[in-house]
């Protein structure tokens, strides 16, 4: 039993002693923007609409490089009390400014980690929260996990991503809230489920990711490409995830999700920005 011990403290150590630092830089655009606050952003749908960004923010798990032999290798996030937590991190484009107000001042765009040195070609990442820390006590969970703005209905979670807009049809606003639905059970509010049928996270590959460079990219445009933006309910419109809802429909399928008989469609949200990375990477 002590050689087995002393096995795993010397395997810890060679690990440690082999790891290097890694950020992963993301960057949120409408197009070939930035996305900004309070910034209107044209020619977006199907109906070529204005969009005005009220908020965005998404997690992500799982995080892996892959090498030259296209080997997965987790990345160890750091855990900052903040932005990190085990393996979820949080990524937010708003700060509560113009037409953000309802947000947070504070923005992040990059996951700080450690893996072993390598040479690596690509980036895989889950887009939402596992489900086991999907599912606990909002008030009784560490950040980022204890966000009211990304409360989902109890038993469904959190909200993997929201994003939310104002645009020339939908003047009070078009939200767009990624999350599992048709948990279960669910006779309380509280009753942790066992299941979700429609667990709505989505797998993310980039190839050719050069950690030390590259830049992943959300381009809200491309998720918005296939959809009418400008189709206003008599509150706010949008996709809450329901497997029915036909506005849900075009934005899973750029999401590279499944949504009730409707296949995936290709992952369009996000894409590799090759190259030095923006002067802007900074979280505060």
């Amino acid at each position: 039993m002590k050689h087995l011990f002393w096995g795993f403290v010397c395997a810890a150590a060679a690990w440690a002693q082999a790891a290097e630092p890694v950020t992963i830089r993301f960057r949120a655009v409408v197009g070939a923007e930035d996305l900004v606050c309070g910034k209107s952003y044209a020619g977006i749908g199907t109906t070529k609409s204005t969009i005005t960004p009220r908020d965005f923010r998404f997690y992500v798990h799982n995080l892996r490089l892959v090498d030259a032999a296209g080997h997965e290798v987790p990345v160890q996030l750091d855990q900052d009390e903040k932005w990190q937590l085990d393996d979820v991190g949080l990524l937010d484009f708003e700060d509560a400014t113009g037409s953000c107000g309802n947000g947070t001042p504070d923005r992040n765009d990059l996951l700080k980690g450690t893996a072993p040195r390598g040479d690596y070609r690509g980036l895989r990442f889950t887009l939402g929260v596992p489900f086991a820390k999907n599912h606990t006590d909002l008030t009784k969970m560490p950040s980022p996990l204890n966000l009211t703005a990304l409360a989902w209905v109890w038993n469904a979670g959190r909200k993997f991503a929201r994003l939310d807009f104002s645009s020339t049809g939908a003047p009070r606003g078009y939200a767009i809230h990624l999350g599992s639905t048709g948990c279960t059970p669910n006779e309380t509010k509280t009753t942790i489920p066992t299941s979700c049928s429609a667990p709505n996270r989505a797998e993310v590959y980039l190839p050719a990711f050069d950690p030390a460079q590259d830049t992943v990219v959300a381009d809200l445009a491309a998720l918005l490409a296939d959809s009418n933006v400008d189709l206003a309910g008599k509150m706010m419109s949008g996709c809450m995830s329901g497997p029915q809802t036909e506005a849900c429909r075009p934005l899973f399928a750029n999401l590279g999700l499944p949504l009730g008989d409707a296949p995936a469609g290709q992952q369009k949200l996000f894409r590799r920005q090759a190259g030095a990375t923006p002067a802007s990477s900074a979280r505060r």
